[in-house]
C-alpha cells in the first residue's frame, strides 16, 4: 500500500470518528449532567487545545520524526476517546479536551493536519499533488457524512438505548487504534538537526501573506456556517428540519466531489487563477441568494455556491506545499490552517446579531463580498504565489 493511500485511509477513519462525535458531543456532555455553560467550555477547550498542539507540532516544538508524531497522535486519539467514554469529573474531562484530539466541528484542524499534508507532498507537486489532496479531502468528508448518518441509526439492534452516547467515544478510540498500523507503514521523515530548527526561515513572508488572506476568507465563511444558513432559511422561507437536512446532504456531496475536478483545471490554468475563477462565482452566488425571490431560487443559488466553494481546497493546500522548502512544510501547513480556523470563529456572533434584527440575508451579502475581496487580492498576487522556492 502506497503512503498516499495509507494517508487517505487514515483521513477517512478520522473523518468517520469526527463525524460521529461532532454530532453527539453536546448530548453526551448534557447526559453527564453538564450545563450549557460547561458544555461550551469543553468545546472551547477542544478548539483551543487542538490549535495550540497543531502549531507546536507544525513548528517543530517536539523534535520527533514525522512517523513518531503521527503514531503519538493516534495514541492520543485512543486515550481521548477513552477519556470521554469514562465518567470522569469535569476538571479532568476539561484536561482531556484540551490535550486530546477531539474535533467538535468535523473538520480537520488537528495535530494530524500538518503532518499528513507534509507527508502527502513527498514526491509530488502542482496538479498531481492537488489530486492527492482532493482524494484526501473527499475521504475525510465522506467519512464525516457516514459518521453523521451513524448517529441517526436506531441503537436497539445493538442493545443500546436511544439516549446512550458512550458507544460513540469507544468507537472514536477504536478508530484511532485502527490508524496505528497504517501510520507504522509510512516512510519516516526525521526532524531537522537541532541547530537548524528555525520554522519558516526561508518562506516566512509568503506564508504570512497567504495566512492573512486565508483568514479573510475564513472570517467570511464564519458568517455562513451551516447552522447559520439553516437558521436563515427557516426564518426567511419556513424550511422544516427534514427539508434542511436534504438540502445540506446534497450540498455536502457537491462540495466533496467537486474537488476532484479542480486539479484538472489547475493543470491548464494555473493554481491561483483556478482558485479565484472557481471561488469567485460561488461567492457572488452566495451574496445573490440573500435577494432570492423564492425558496427554490435560494436553494439553487446556495447549491451553486456549494458546488464551487470547496474546489479551491486541494489547490490551496498544494500551493502552500509548493511555495515552501520541504523542511518547512509542516510549519507552513500549521501556520496557514490554524489561524483560518480561529478566524472563522470570530464572526458567527455578528451573523446572529444580523439575523436577530432582520430576516434578510445580510450575513450572506457580507460573507459573499468579503470572500470575493479575498479572491481579488489573491489574484493580484498571482506572480508571487505561483513561484517556486529556491
Amino acid at each position: 500500500m502506497s503512503a498516499s493511500t495509507r494517508l487517505v485511509a487514515t483521513r477517512s477513519l478520522r473523518g468517520l470518528a469526527d463525524g460521529v462525535v461532532s454530532v453527539l458531543l453536546p448530548a453526551h456532555l448534557a447526559a453527564r449532567g453538564l450545563g450549557t455553560a460547561r458544555v461550551g467550555t469543553v468545546v472551547t477547550a477542544t478548539l483551543l487545545g487542538s490549535a495550540a498542539l497543531t502549531l507546536l507540532v507544525g513548528l517543530g516544538g517536539l523534535g520527533r520524526s514525522r512517523r513518531q508524531l503521527l503514531l503519538g497522535a493516534a495514541v492520543v486519539m485512543v486515550l481521548t476517546g477513552v477519556g470521554f467514554a469514562l465518567p470522569l469529573p469535569f476538571w479532568l474531562l476539561l484536561v482531556v479536551a484540551a490535550v486530546g484530539t477531539l474535533n467538535p466541528s468535523s473538520g480537520d484542524v488537528s495535530v494530524f493536519l500538518p503532518l499528513e499534508q507534509a507527508a502527502l507532498a513527498e514526491g509530488a507537486e502542482g496538479a498531481p499533488l492537488a489530486r492527492r489532496y482532493a482524494r484526501w479531502n473527499v475521504a475525510g468528508a465522506l467519512g464525516g457524512a457516514v459518521g453523521a448518518l451513524l448517529c441517526a441509526l436506531p441503537k436497539t439492534a445493538l442493545g443500546l438505548s436511544a439516549q446512550d452516547t458512550t458507544w460513540a467515544f469507544w468507537l472514536y478510540a477504536a478508530l484511532g487504534l485502527c490508524a496505528v498500523p497504517l501510520f507504522l507503514g509510512l516512510p519516516d521523515a526525521p526532524p531537522p538537526p537541532r541547530g537548524q530548527r528555525k520554522p519558516l526561515e526561508k518562506s516566512r513572508e509568503v506564508v504570512v501573506r497567504l495566512t492573512l488572506l486565508f483568514c479573510l476568507d475564513s472570517a467570511g465563511s464564519g458568517l455562513v456556517l451551516d447552522a447559520l444558513l439553516a437558521l436563515w432559511m427557516s426564518l426567511r422561507f419556513g424550511f422544516d428540519l427534514q427539508t434542511l437536512g436534504a438540502v445540506f446532504f446534497v450540498a455536502r456531496l457537491l462540495a466533496s466531489f467537486s474537488q476532484l475536478l479542480s486539479p484538472v483545471l489547475a493543470r491548464r490554468f494555473g493554481p491561483v487563477r483556478t482558485m479565484v475563477f472557481t471561488h469567485l462565482p460561488g461567492n457572488l452566488a452566495l451574496a445573490a441568494a440573500a435577494f432570492a425571490p423564492s425558496a427554490a431560487w435560494a436553494v439553487a443559488l446556495l447549491l451553486l455556491r456549494t458546488s464551487l466553494s470547496r474546489m479551491d481546497a486541494p489547490i490551496r493546500q498544494a500551493l502552500v506545499m509548493d511555495l515552501v522548502p520541504r523542511e518547512e512544510r509542516e510549519a507552513a501547513a500549521a501556520v496557514t490552517n490554524v489561524p483560518r480556523s480561529l478566524a472563522a470563529a470570530t464572526t458567527p456572533a455578528l451573523a446572529g446579531l444580523m439575523l436577530d434584527g432582520s430576516t434578510f440575508g445580510w450575513p450572506l451579502v457580507l460573507a459573499g463580498l468579503s470572500k470575493a475581496l479575498y479572491d481579488l487580492l489573491l489574484l493580484a498576487g498571482v506572480r508571487v504565489f505561483e513561484r517556486r522556492p529556491r
